[in-house]
């Protein structure tokens, strides 16, 4: 087993961004703490599961935490 290396920063879920597609989920756009510009804004799709396996979503001004976790070697895209 690998060792990734990874960070985990606190963020805040910025606002919800609908789709205008009926058959695509929504968007949640979140603001990483600590963060350098451009990448202090992230977006996700806002279809999540919670430990139960239960679908659950986001919503805006929920305190989130986001890792950042490095890919295995096998993994990298050849250059």
């Amino acid at each position: 087993m690998t060792n990734q290396a990874s960070a985990v920063m606190p963020g805040t879920v910025e606002m919800i961004i609908k789709s205008p597609l009926p058959n695509e989920s929504e968007t949640a756009q979140i603001t990483v703490e600590g963060a350098d510009h451009p990448y202090e804004q992230i977006r996700s799709e806002n279809t999540l599961t919670d430990k139960n396996g239960d679908e659950v979503q986001l919503k805006a001004g929920a305190k989130v935490q986001v890792t950042v976790r490095s890919r295995a070697a096998d993994d990298r895209c050849a250059k």
